[in-house]
């Protein structure tokens, strides 16, 4: 069923005569409503201050134009989005307030507030989210951005939230943006709005259909370098956009709700804390291997039912499909993404894909032999869920811990398998007056590259470069 089928009769009302306006929200994208706010917008940034302010007072007269186009689109595309109503009446009112007081540093926090995505986790449901944001892993600067986003969340996803519950996960597909996602970023965040105060956060946003087309853009690339013959079923995702999604919303589902739960230190997420990366490094590696565990646990038992004779139902059987999938998904990406993407400075997911690799490597169920690589799938799932329980080891260990020991025990971990750079202090061990001392000595000890890539990585980064490079701003349709 269509959004326009859902729409009460006065708000298909509302469009009648507005011939730039459709019926259906999946086509908004086409309409001069959302054309006219995506300019306004764009011609908005160029006259922002980083905190999101227009500071000087000659652009006034062009930055209140601009924001009377983006009211009037946002009011012209409302009644194809019902469903969020008051969160754009209040969007509405807060880009009317930022006029009115001047155009200081924009406080959308009404408009925030209101938004509540997560309360429509239905597939094919769109939103159209207007906010003064930065973007994680993009520009700092919190300009005014636009996005048409779809929901992904298909019925094994749904039935699997019911065991995995996570009310706070939405799952989205990029439609079209503005050019603050024209970058790197795969998320949505609500604290990265402007706001006048902090929020109880509801929700959190990734987009599937970016980290899937990464994947296999950059997993196409890094099998056909390094001779990786995969299994068939691996091999499907890389011509199946759709079915990767909905592998990556599994696995981000799982890995999502196992931030602080468990066997934990306080704060494990060291959301507000100053902590060595690669305790970052650990965290993520802990949620990533979490899901791949319980997809283990998922595929089996899904599997032992149905070869007993027992009848699956339709979503079980994707969900029987995509947890086999998640796990060639958490190793190839961690492997052949997140261990060369990005600088290496202080790059807490490059560690995770290096510890995972060389894990592998040592456990002998990872081969790079006669230029080639391999794997021994029987035997991967084991080393791989127990790298899962040395991390879940160390943290319900630290429980008993002061923080340094944990750090130093965390440490000892990573080293174990990587190995740091010659130069390192922490590997030489730290000096008893930095042991004696406040934190503060411990990190400034840690190398902003203190386990260096190894020589099969840095190879690989030479070659991947380009491919790495031309998935920044991916969108499905790109692969």
């Amino acid at each position: 069923m269509s959004l326009s089928q859902t729409h009460p009769a006065g708000a298909l009302q509302a469009v009648v005569g507005e011939p730039e306006v459709v019926e259906d929200a999946t086509s908004a994208e086409r309409t001069a409503a959302w054309r006219t706010l995506k300019d306004a917008a764009i011609a908005l940034q160029a006259i922002q201050a980083q905190d999101g302010s227009v500071p000087e007072s000659s652009d006034h007269a062009d930055a209140r134009g601009h924001v009377e186009a983006i009211i009037d689109s946002i009011r012209a595309l409302a009644p194809l989005f019902p469903h969020d109503a008051d969160y754009l009446a209040a969007n509405v009112h807060d880009f009317q307030r930022w006029v009115d007081g001047g155009f200081g540093v924009p406080d959308f926090y009404d408009s925030l507030v209101a938004f509540q995505p997560q309360l429509h986790r239905e597939d094919g449901i769109r939103h159209l989210v207007v906010f003064p944001m930065y973007t994680q892993n993009g520009s700092r600067n919190r300009f005014v951005e636009a996005l048409l986003v779809e929901v992904i969340w298909p019925e094994f996803i749904a039935q699997l939230e019911t065991e995995y519950v996570n009310r706070l996960f939405v799952s989205l597909r990029l439609i079209d943006f503005t050019p603050g996602y024209d970058t790197n970023s795969a998320v949505l965040f609500p604290e990265t709005v402007a706001m006048r105060e902090i929020p109880t956060f509801t929700w959190g946003a990734i987009f599937q259909d970016r980290e899937a087309a990464r994947y296999r853009r950059v997993v196409r690339a890094a099998a056909d370098i390094t001779k990786l013959d995969l299994p068939a079923d691996a091999a499907a995702m890389l011509d199946d956009q759709r079915l990767t999604e909905k592998t990556f919303v599994m696995w981000d589902i799982i890995h999502d709700r196992t931030h602080m739960r468990g066997d934990l230190p306080f704060d494990p997420f060291m959301i507000k804390q100053r902590m060595p990366f690669f305790l970052y490094s650990l965290e993520e590696m802990r949620c990533d291997l979490t899901a791949f565990r319980e997809c283990v646990s998922i595929q089996k038992r899904l599997s032992e039912r149905r070869d007993s004779g027992a009848s699956l139902t339709d979503a079980e059987h994707e969900m029987l499909e995509h947890a086999g999938l998640v796990q060639y998904a958490v190793i190839f990406d961690r492997i052949f993404r997140f261990a060369i993407t990005g600088t290496r400075v202080r790059n807490y997911d490059a560690v995770g894909g290096q510890l995972l690799f060389a894990w592998l490597h040592q456990r002998g169920v990872l081969h790079w032999t006669d230029t080639s690589l391999a794997f021994d799938w029987d035997a991967v799932p084991a080393a791989v869920v127990e790298l899962g329980d040395a991390i879940d080891e160390l943290y319900w260990r630290s429980i008993d811990r002061p923080k340094m020991a944990h750090w130093l025990a965390a440490y000892e971990l990573v080293r174990g398998t990587l190995t740091p750079h010659p130069a390192s202090v922490w590997a030489q061990g730290l000096p008893r007056e930095i042991l004696a001392g406040p934190a503060k000595g411990y990190t400034d000890e840690v190398l902003d590259d203190e386990f260096p890539l190894s020589m099969f990585f840095e190879a690989l980064e030479k070659k991947m470069r380009p491919v790495i490079s031309s998935t920044v701003g991916i969108r499905a349709t790109d692969v």
